[in-house]
């Protein structure tokens, strides 16, 4: 099934698109100095922050129209072009040394492929059916959550994988940095990230960008806390894949178990390396099969785990 027919709105004039605007307090750009420069670039990100912080609401709402699915056993799918492209791939990728979310369930899609990661590929965002097909590709359905990525709103990509994803079933959220983008009428939870011109006049790779990577942040973390990949503030679901990483993992062992390094070290090492298993075992005195038995029954949640009976509280 195609579902990737532009809709009407895109006979209107591309001048409503604000992150194509002129700035012009920024006319003298290439005047500046370098103090002056940095100071212009730095002070424009700013509003990146006042967007995000705006967008709460609706990235509230898209978190927990998301969990259910999640908890379902669903996809996080990242679908975009260019810069809001790169920032999915970013996002999808530390989703798994982060909080060992499973490769397999964090899937971006770019207009151009793997290639457009690094090289921009002529065409591919203005051809939604490409972005249908690769949500097709991508085998999405019901219990998938879409995350179409577009600073302008108008980009056929990411606006052909948003109806294709809706119209197999799963939830679509919308990030676009002009009020009125067709994308956030073509999602069920559209996040409007108003940012407004940028320094240079249409490289949203600035403040646009940041804002996007503010809410990709922001959602992602917020989910994955929600799912239990944190307890307190600590990412005791971290893959510990490198020398830097295992120092942290025994330090977070240390900490939400309260105990000396000795003992967070063998503890982790009779857990495989997990630090939530290692800390559910000190902290209910039990053994790592036990930990892992206890966290299973809860769904993977640390505290859940540890609010049973016999708690130790060192």
């Amino acid at each position: 099934m195609t579902t990737s027919q532009a809709p009407a709105d895109d006979t209107r004039p591309p001048d409503f698109r604000q992150t194509e605007a002129l700035a012009p307090e920024h006319a003298h750009l290439d005047t500046l100095d370098v103090p002056g420069l940095v100071r212009a670039f730095t002070d424009d990100q700013l509003r990146a922050v006042q967007a995000a912080q705006a967008a709460a609401p609706a990235l509230s709402r898209a978190v927990e129209a998301a969990l259910p699915r999640l908890q379902r056993g669903g996809r996080l799918v990242y679908a975009g072009a260019g810069t809001s492209g790169r920032l999915g791939v970013l996002d999808a990728t530390e989703l798994t040394p982060t909080f060992s979310w499973p490769v397999e369930r964090a899937v971006p899609l770019i207009a151009g492929g793997e290639k457009a990661i690094r090289e921009a590929v002529e065409g591919a965002e203005d051809d939604a059916e490409l972005g249908a097909a690769d949500v097709r590709a991508a085998g999405v359905g019901p219990d998938d959550v879409v995350l179409c990525l577009a600073a302008s709103g108008t980009t056929p990509y990411p606006r052909g994988a948003a109806r294709q994803a809706r119209a197999l079933g799963a939830l679509t959220v919308g990030l676009a940095n002009n009020p009125g983008a067709p994308l956030l009428a073509e999602v069920d939870c559209p996040v409007l990230l108003d940012t407004g011109p940028e320094v240079i006049s249409g490289s949203t790779r600035l403040k646009a960008g940041t804002a996007q990577k503010i809410a990709l942040n922001t959602l992602s973390s917020a989910l994955m806390v929600r799912l239990g990949k944190v307890y307190g503030n600590l990412m005791v679901d971290v893959r510990a894949s490198n020398t830097k990483l295992e120092a942290r993992a025994l330090r977070l062992v240390q900490h939400g178990a309260g105990v000396d390094e000795p003992a967070a070290r063998a503890a982790l090492t009779a857990a495989g390396g997990q630090v939530k298993t290692a800390i559910v075992m000190l902290r209910r005195g039990v053994g790592a099969d036990e930990a892992a038995r206890l966290l299973d029954g809860v769904q993977g949640h640390a505290r859940a785990a540890l609010d049973g009976p016999g708690e130790v509280t060192g």
